[in-house]
């Protein structure tokens, strides 16, 4: 499956802990990063500076659900059910 264009989910849902170029402590779950762009895209997709945890996410239909909506709602309910 490939990422669904406007979608954006996976960089708002997680948190994600490693350092994102201007966000050094990553970000808290529920909060957009702020190189998600405003058509939902990452402006730092193609750069080297791009998180591992970023880079390694697959876009799957069991974790993006058939739309963005259901992306957000799915990505939420596994940040919140695998937190610690």
């Amino acid at each position: 499956m490939k990422c669904r264009e406007g979608c954006g989910a996976c960089c708002v849902a997680p948190s994600i802990t490693s350092p994102i170029p201007g966000m050094p402590q990553g970000k808290p779950a529920g909060m957009a990063c702020i190189h998600l762009a405003a058509d939902r895209r990452c402006n730092i997709f193609h750069s080297p500076d791009r998180p591992a945890v970023c880079a390694g996410f697959m876009a799957d239909a069991q974790v993006c659900g058939n739309n963005a909506e259901e992306a957000l709602q799915i990505l939420t309910w596994w940040e919140q059910a695998t937190a610690c």
